[in-house]
């Protein structure tokens, strides 16, 4: 059976009727788009998706990447589908026409990338680096990088990674031990040398592309050959796998590692520099390779939260079809079978799906509707704060709402005869990549709040704005009191970690980013019933469902969400100093 990827009409509402897109339109960047532009991406995105992506989701999860002594090897069907992407130029609709984009909102491509993530994850990842890895080079590159190694990703020939973990790292950047040496200078700029071990590289080496461009973090050696230590002399590096005459540069796949789900992605261990070095570029000056790559991964994770609330929205859409067509038990003995949506804890846990999965989509959606108001420096500051959120909130509830898919499924989503099984292993890794659930705790709490960005207050005034127009709606006056309450125990927490000596202010940054997350969360969906509301006298068909499913799901978030805010900071103001406790003989 076919169920949506994406609803249209809930889609529709949320950039129209919420985000206001139409007022984007007056920018001079985005004055050539209109709805019908939109609208067409959408079409063409839906489609491609339903009919080229979602064909060979279940098959690219069961034929895994394989390598041998020419490289590694993915399904062909997935990269059938990345040339009919790149032919259409979706690779490039959200550049500038000047780099041969459509110079659309990042709104609009984002949304259009979610219908991708949902047929299809493992395949859409491709698209995700590819894209970022671009977007970097464009905007730090020289003229000749950009014209050598963006452009051909911009039209979808070349695929890109990010190369950042290794193996005695991981997630911490300062240990990196990858080495740059310098190797004079040519039409592309200052070349180098790189030596050493990246892993869990996403695409980081398969045979659907022209070629691959790695963005490589190295350090530069002293004159003594010691590398610096920490974050601050981390650089960044294009390493082509095949350079511009077509030789192939010194990059060797070490192995491959095989993947609970996003199978379909490969995922390497590459050695750099097994036979002299492997030939890099840099990008911009020594040293500024880690705030360069922020702007990537920033991007990535924008697009992880895309991409898990794709996951659950489809999960959810396999869940409720499933409910309304099983049927078990009955209300009286000889009567028909009842379809189990009848029932009220399959009805609980339906609204908790719709709730986790519109909720994340509608936060994204936020979040790349203020990158698309890149000159005003309160979005830009928002963006900032909300990054975090985006990404950890939309993976974990993302992922609780396909943990319910299976539940409702009973027995039968446990089995691969459903699609709901591999949907929650895909979205496992959300929480996990780009950053995990307690780094973006640590950023949230650690970087953002306490050091006082101005994020907070721009937040303080959009809340304070929504709670306004909610008071004036009967129906949502509660709400907006309830709201405002949660708030404040926000605040009250973060005085609390304030007072804390040194890292211990961090102990509880991944409870007090749950209630963050939580507390936003509520923020938008009373946002969202506001504007549901006063849309509803000028809607009918599908869009009033939409719009009358927003104000429900504002309810079930209210009544059944809102109040784990509290649980979450208990330990937080009560300052708990059990995580300070030796654990290691018990």
């Amino acid at each position: 059976m076919n169920h949506p990827l994406l609803r249209r009409a809930d889609v529709d509402f949320l950039l129209f009727d919420w985000l206001d897109l139409d007022s984007l339109f007056e920018q001079e960047k985005f004055t050539d788009h209109n709805r019908e532009t939109i609208g067409a991406v959408f079409d063409l995105s839906e489609r491609l998706a339903a009919e080229v992506f979602m064909p060979h989701y279940k098959v690219s999860d069961s034929i895994e990447p394989y390598l041998d002594a020419d490289g590694v090897h993915v399904l062909p069907a997935i990269g059938d589908a990345l040339r009919q992407y790149a032919q259409l130029g979706l690779f490039s609709a959200s550049f500038s026409t000047d780099l041969g984009g459509f110079g659309l909102p990042y709104a609009v491509t984002a949304t259009s990338y979610a219908w991708f993530a949902a047929a299809n994850a493992s395949t859409a990842a491709y698209i995700m680096l590819t894209v970022a890895n671009a977007r970097l080079i464009s905007t730090f590159g020289s003229p000749a990088q950009i014209e050598t190694f963006a452009l051909p990703q911009i039209e979808g020939r070349w695929f890109g990674t990010m190369c950042l973990s290794e193996p005695q790292a991981g997630s911490n950047l300062g240990d990196v031990q990858t080495r740059a040496a310098r190797d004079g200078e040519d039409e592309m700029g200052a070349r180098y040398r790189l030596t050493g071990n990246k892993m869990w590289i996403s695409g980081g080496d398969q045979d659907i592309s022209e070629n691959i461009v790695h963005l490589v973090l190295a350090k530069v050696p002293d004159a003594e050959g010691k590398l610096p230590t920490g974050t601050s002399g981390i650089s960044l590096f294009i390493v082509p796998r095949a350079m511009p005459d077509g030789s192939r540069n010194d990059v060797a796949v070490a192995g491959l590692n095989h993947k609970m789900g996003y199978r379909g992605t490969s995922n390497c261990l590459l050695n750099f520099g097994e036979n002299g070095g492997a030939i890099g570029w840099l990008v911009g000056s020594e040293g500024e390779g880690l705030r360069q790559m922020f702007m990537m991964m920033n991007e990535a994770r924008i697009s992880v939260g895309f991409g898990a609330a794709a996951l659950a929205y489809r999960g959810y859409q396999h869940a409720l079809a499933y409910a309304k067509d099983r049927g078990q038990g009955r209300t009286r003995p000889d009567g028909p079978q009842t379809p189990i949506i009848e029932h009220a804890d399959v009805r609980r846990m339906l609204v908790a799906q719709k709730c986790y999965a519109e909720g994340a989509l509608a936060l994204c959606m936020y979040c790349a509707r203020l990158v698309d108001e890149d000159k005003d420096a309160e979005s830009a500051a928002l963006l900032a704060l909300l990054t975090p959120v985006a990404k950890t909130w939309s993976s974990e509830f993302g992922l609780a709402a396909n943990d319910l898919a299976i539940q409702v499924h009973g027995g039968y989503g446990y089995t691969r005869d459903f699609d709901v099984e591999q949907l929650y292993r895909d979205n496992r890794l959300n929480p996990i990549h780009e950053g995990t659930t307690g780094i973006q705790g640590m950023d949230l709490l650690g970087r953002k709040i306490l050091r006082g960005d101005k994020g907070l207050d721009v937040l303080r005034d959009r809340i304070a704005s929504t709670i306004a127009s909610a008071r004036d709606i009967t129906e949502l006056n509660v709400m907006a009191m309830q709201i405002r309450a949660s708030w404040r125990e926000i605040e009250t927490a973060i005085q609390a970690v304030g007072k804390r000596p040194g890292r211990r202010a961090l102990d509880d940054a991944t409870p007090f980013l749950f209630a963050f997350g939580h507390a936003v969360m509520g923020w938008l969906w009373l946002d969202l019933a506001v504007a549901a509301s006063r849309a509803l006298p000028q809607l009918s068909g599908d869009a009033r469902n939409v719009a009358k499913g927003k104000i429900l799901s504002c309810r079930y978030f209210y009544s059944y969400e809102l109040m784990k805010i509290t649980a979450w900071l208990t330990p937080v103001n009560d300052d708990c100093d059990i995580l300070n406790t030796s654990i290691y003989s018990l």
